[in-house]
């Protein structure tokens, strides 16, 4: 039998740990810095001793006097916590798991091994993410040459209370900065924003859940990008189940954004509390979802969990690797938990939880490819290519921007398109729901459109001007055409319609393109012309 200390033993995830722990035949410490409440914990539950324990406080002397043979960190929050219990653990010689899903953290654990020699496995993050969702992600992937976009989304009960380490830890990234790797490159989001509504659906089963979700900082962001062949995009999304909750802390999070608030986390006490007297109204259902996109394909992970279950899921990953470690499984070093669990690992435990999982596959074509039928395969190779992705992509390369006057100068800054110049230019391509969102920056100043397929040739929308477009081609290259256009869902008749000239061609083995754009009497708004490669 193996004396596993589990730290905040009697907390939220921390207890239904303990209680797999104690299932499996362990003997578990419960550690907290309540005596108290881990007592009433261990008097319900055999096997199980209370331990005084404070993460940040003399862990080494509880070490030293227990001697576990495994410490599991499911305390919390880890947002701008230290690594004071793995390092206790690694100057003892005692393996060490943690239930982190910081950032920061879960990423940073690799650096404890530039330290004095570690002789133990110190392994962080064993919980959904990044340990369940890189087994899925990996999964997916499987088969695959290259993957453009990975999307996470979870979105809890909210009969599933979260503890206030948990509020703490959703708010230190509301309103943030969120470094995410999209079209090739890092770029800044902000969290608790990028809202969306999810479906989440198992084909055959109960009533699909549609719940709203917003951008939340993980390990993934980090990490996904470096699992798979392509670096593809990733972004992760999670919600409470109720709308009201989530518009809220959405609209707490523009404060936070324009500076007006620093942070958010001290209100974690009032955000756990309310959702703790709303709880009722929700249901007692759960779920998460991956989404891979690439090489042609579409792939996507669904999990729901009934019955209030939804909580057992990020203890699993931790039941499974205490279990590895235990069993000498687990090479000595400090590391993340992504690479150290497959998908088929977990399918034994869900069996005993009211969960249900598949995957669903299907084929995805580019937009372009769509519009143009066998007219794509004849374009250029580089023409072809720029418009070759399904997911994320990314390009980049030199423009050249020429702007109007007077008024027409006036209406292409209302546009958003750069002053005349020379740039340095990076294109972020992004595909969802069968449209495409282009991000175009010279040098630092940024614009962005959507496109979508529009019979034969594509519809190109500017907040509320919406363009269609035929698409001649040759061999040589292709032309946009304008065919119609409307503003805010009225159509505009042709004579007032903008002056629009853009092509697109390979010369000397590279993508050029050319885009002129002017209006009726007030001539030129903007021309700008360059090359781009793929990256």
């Amino acid at each position: 039998m193996s004396r596993i200390l589990v730290i905040g033993g009697y907390g939220g995830f921390g207890a239904r740990l303990s209680r797999r722990l104690l299932a499996a035949g362990h003997e578990v410490l419960v550690a907290g810095r309540s005596h108290d409440r881990a007592a009433a914990f261990c008097a319900g539950h055999p096997g199980a001793e209370p331990v005084v324990a404070d993460r940040t406080n003399g862990i080494g002397m509880v070490l030293a006097r227990e001697r576990p043979d495994l410490v599991i960190d499911a305390a919390g929050p880890f947002q701008g916590s230290g690594y004071t219990v793995p390092e206790a653990c690694i100057a003892m010689r005692i393996p060490y798991l943690d239930l982190a899903d910081s950032r920061d953290f879960v990423t940073g654990i690799a650096a404890l091994n530039k330290g004095p020699m570690v002789a133990v496995p110190i392994v962080s993050g064993a919980s959904s993410v990044p340990a369940l969702s890189g087994a899925v992600v990996r999964a997916l992937a499987a088969g695959l040459p290259q993957v453009e976009r990975i999307d996470i989304a979870i979105s809890a009960s909210n009969r599933a209370v979260a503890g206030p380490s948990v509020a703490a830890a959703i708010l230190s990234y509301v309103g943030k900065p969120v470094r995410v790797w999209r079209g090739q490159r890092w770029m800044q989001a902000t969290g608790w924003q990028d809202l969306r509504r999810e479906r989440f659906a198992i084909e055959g089963e109960a009533a699909p859940l549609r719940r709203w979700i917003a951008l939340a900082e993980v390990p993934d962001l980090s990490l996904a990008p470096e699992l798979l062949p392509g670096r593809p995009a990733t972004t992760f999304r999670a919600g409470t189940e109720l709308g009201f909750q989530m518009l809220a802390l959405w609209l707490l999070s523009w404060p936070v954004r324009w500076g007006w608030l620093r942070t958010l986390r001290g209100a974690a006490p009032w955000l756990h509390e309310l959702q703790r007297i709303t709880a009722w109204a929700g249901s007692d259902r759960s779920a998460m979802s991956v989404t891979l996109v690439g090489a042609g394909v579409r792939r996507r992970w669904t999990l729901i969990a009934d019955r209030g279950d939804g909580p057992e899921i990020p203890t699993l990953a931790a039941e499974l690797l205490a279990g590895d470690i235990l069993a000498g499984r687990v090479p000595p070093g400090a590391q993340d938990a992504s690479r150290l669990l497959t998908l088929d690992r977990f399918e034994p435990l869900f069996v005993g939880l009211a969960i249900r999982h598949a995957v669903r596959e299907h084929a995805v074509d580019p937009l372009y490819a769509r519009a143009m039928g066998a007219r794509f395969a004849r374009l250029p190779e580089q023409v072809r290519a720029m418009h070759a992705f399904c997911g994320d992509a990314g390009a980049e390369g030199e423009g050249e921007v020429r702007r109007g006057r007077g008024l027409a100068w006036l209406v292409g800054r209302v546009m958003g398109f750069p002053p005349s110049g020379s740039y340095p230019l990076r294109v972020a391509f992004a595909a969802r729901d069968g449209k495409e969102c282009w991000t175009r920056d010279f040098g630092g100043h940024a614009f962005s459109s959507e496109l979508g397929q529009a019979g034969q040739g594509v519809a190109e929308r500017f907040g509320p001007l919406r363009f269609a477009f035929d698409l001649p081609s040759d061999d040589k290259g292709l032309r946009m055409v304008l065919r119609r256009w409307s503003a805010f869902g009225v159509p505009m008749p042709r004579l007032l319609a903008p002056r629009i000239a853009a092509r697109e061609w390979q010369e000397d083995g590279r993508f050029r393109f050319e885009v002129r754009v002017a209006l009726p009497l007030l001539g030129a708004v903007v021309h700008y012309t360059g090359w781009l490669a793929r990256l």
